[in-house]
């Protein structure tokens, strides 16, 4: 990687050790009925919370604000979307939204709006980590999120991405 980035590498135990954490809070809130998985980072962390609350309804959507892999990839102007149907029906359903990830923030919101848009009674969110040197949402993290993981200030490499 570049010399002079940024990063913060997490390995397997970390994310566990998140996933857990997390796992936890939500349980305190109530079980969900539905995670959607943010294509693609946010399906390993969906589906980690996933069998770590009993949930076997798992979605995925892909929509994608970076537009390579690596640090400090260059983001589009809007998240875009692919597919918003591979969410199916949410009538009725308490959501938990997850990625691995949230930067700008927008992701997460974009995603939000979908699942809302997909008939959802309730939705929150689950992220594991918040590049807060991103963060650009009106509110901050701890305000437009719903479960945090943990913060950092730079890029963020997780174990299932190559450095």
């Amino acid at each position: 990687m570049a010399g002079d980035r940024t990063f913060t590498m997490l390995g397997w135990d970390d994310i566990t050790a998140t996933a857990d954490r997390i796992a936890s809070e939500v349980r305190a809130d109530k079980v969900p009925d539905v995670l959607v998985g943010v294509l693609r980072g946010g399906v390993i962390p969906a589906v980690l919370l996933a069998h770590a609350l009993g949930v076997r309804r798992v979605r995925a959507v892909e929509v994608l604000h970076t537009t390579a892999d690596g640090v400090d990839a260059v983001k589009s102007s809007t998240p875009q979307v692919a597919n918003a149907a591979s969410l199916g029906d949410l009538t009725g359903a308490d959501v938990l939204v997850v990625d691995d990830v949230a930067g700008s923030g927008d992701t997460v919101a974009r995603t939000v709006a979908l699942v809302w848009a997909s008939g959802a009674a309730r939705v929150r969110t689950a992220i594991f980590v918040v590049n807060a040197g991103n963060w650009r949402r009106p509110q901050k993290p701890g305000q437009a999120l719903t479960y945090i993981g943990d913060a950092v200030d730079g890029w963020v490499v997780f174990p299932w991405e190559r450095p």
